[in-house]
């Protein structure tokens, strides 16, 4: 018998009313969090290693092998500019600025050369002919020189242009008064003056122009050679006393007295910082007194010998104005290569009293005293011939400046014999002593590197033999 199926119940939330739809827009959603920037987790994580003795020693290693390894290359760097700049006095500056005075002086005696020549007129000498030319030639081949070490643009390279650009014009002058000389025309008098002026007015002040440049640059190479390299200095003293902290720290955890690693950096260090400080100390005395003892005495003999040049080049061409020239000073008028002479005479009466000074040892100071000795003989001689000429009477004034015996011609060559024997002295004293400076810091770079690389390794085995004891 079959039931007919009662009623069912209803479903599970049949009949509920279902919650509301939420119209709008949809909730916003969680910012992400905010990432952190590479510095900020490495600080993190040094932060979190330092918690740890482990991570403390290994900051203590970084720290100590960056303090050793920059203290190795700042010490190799600065030693390495002072160095190059030690060789070039030593090989470029120093012998440029003889070179540029070698052209005043070669140019100055070309001009009294001539001047000499053309007062002796038929009778000059092939001796005297030929010191005209080899002077005239030795300018052009350090004109050369300095061509080709001087930088595009440069002031040096406008006075060497110059310099080249006049030395042929003021042959052709001299030829040409050699040439009316012989003839006989008074013409050749005139045609040397105007060789005289423009030495003296354009060459001789273009030379002393390239002369001071070039000092300059050797005083600037100098500069460079000889200040204490501070930075590594303090760089050293900064390792050395991180190095000191580490061993002490090292000792009083561990009640052990000596880490090997951290005394053979301590030990490195330590002979990189004396080697530094004592090979520079000795290259700085060397390079002051190749400086004082050598360029200054060369300089001041230089402008000796070049006055004795332009006095004895005034002297001469007196003769040829005869009394052509003169200039007005205070009122009263001069005869201008007299007066000019006078001037000559008193700067190189000065210069030799300060070479004298100057002077290193009896070796040096001797030509120096002769050559005073000289130049006093030469001011008596030359007055004589001054009167001689002031009272009418040429010739005998000619023989006394020209002449064979007891001329002032003697004094001067004597003058400049003796001037160039001092400067060849103060020269050899100048390389000897530029050499040595040099020298003591041959080597300290390459060292230093080496050293440092030495004792940042000997700190960080000094560290991981610690860090060992943890694993």
């Amino acid at each position: 018998m079959t039931h007919p199926p009662t009623k069912s119940a209803a479903p599970p939330g049949a009949g509920t009313a279902l919650p509301a739809q939420r119209t709008g827009s949809p909730a916003p959603e969680a910012a992400p969090p905010r990432r952190r920037s590479a510095f900020a987790e490495g600080v993190e994580q040094v932060r979190a290693a330092a918690t740890t003795e482990p991570g403390r020693l290994r900051i203590i290693g970084a720290v100590l092998a960056v303090l050793i390894v920059a203290f190795g290359a700042v010490t190799a760097w600065q030693m390495t500019d002072r160095a190059a700049a030690a060789d070039d006095v030593l090989h470029r500056s120093q012998p440029l600025s003889s070179g540029a005075a070698d052209i005043y002086r070669s140019l100055a005696d070309a001009n009294t050369t001539a001047s000499s020549g053309f007062l002796a007129g038929g009778q000059e000498t092939a001796a005297s002919r030929t010191r005209y030319e080899t002077d005239v030639q030795t300018a052009a081949a350090k004109l050369v020189t300095a061509a080709a070490n001087s930088e595009p643009g440069s002031p040096s390279e406008a006075a060497v242009a110059k310099l080249n650009k006049l030395l042929p014009e003021y042959e052709g002058l001299v030829e040409r008064a050699r040439v009316y000389n012989r003839q006989g025309y008074p013409v050749g008098g005139a045609y040397l003056r105007y060789a005289n002026e423009k030495m003296q007015q354009e060459m001789l002040p273009a030379a002393e122009d390239l002369y001071t440049k070039e000092n300059a640059r050797l005083a600037s190479d100098y500069s460079d050679a000889t200040p204490y390299p501070w930075a590594a200095i303090v760089l050293g003293l900064l390792a050395l006393a991180a190095l000191a902290w580490a061993q002490l720290r090292h000792y009083r955890r561990t009640n052990r007295l000596l880490n090997h690693g951290l005394v053979a950096a301590s030990a490195a260090t330590v002979v990189t910082l004396l080697w530094l400080v004592v090979g520079h100390t000795v290259a700085r005395s060397g390079l002051d007194g190749s400086y004082d003892h050598g360029v200054r005495s060369l300089n001041v003999l230089h402008d000796a010998r070049i006055a004795s040049l332009k006095a004895r080049g005034n002297e001469n061409l007196s003769l040829v104005a005869r009394g052509a020239e003169t200039v007005t000073v205070g009122g009263q008028t001069y005869d201008a290569y007299y007066y000019d002479f006078d001037k000559d005479m008193t700067a190189l009466g000065k210069g030799l009293t300060e070479a004298a000074a100057l002077a290193h040892g009896t070796a040096g100071g001797k030509p120096v005293v002769a050559a005073e000795g000289n130049m006093k003989v030469w001011k008596e001689r030359h007055t004589a011939a001054r009167t001689e000429d002031e009272n009418g009477d040429y010739q005998a004034a000619l023989d006394k400046v020209i002449g064979t015996k007891d001329a002032t011609a003697e004094c001067f060559d004597s003058v400049d014999t003796n001037l160039k024997s001092a400067l060849a002295y103060e020269e050899t004293e100048f390389k000897e002593q530029a050499t040595d400076g040099r020298n003591a810091m041959s080597g300290l770079p390459i060292g230093a590197a080496m050293l440092g690389v030495a004792a940042a390794s000997g700190a960080l085995f000094g560290i991981g033999r610690r860090l060992s004891e943890y694993r």
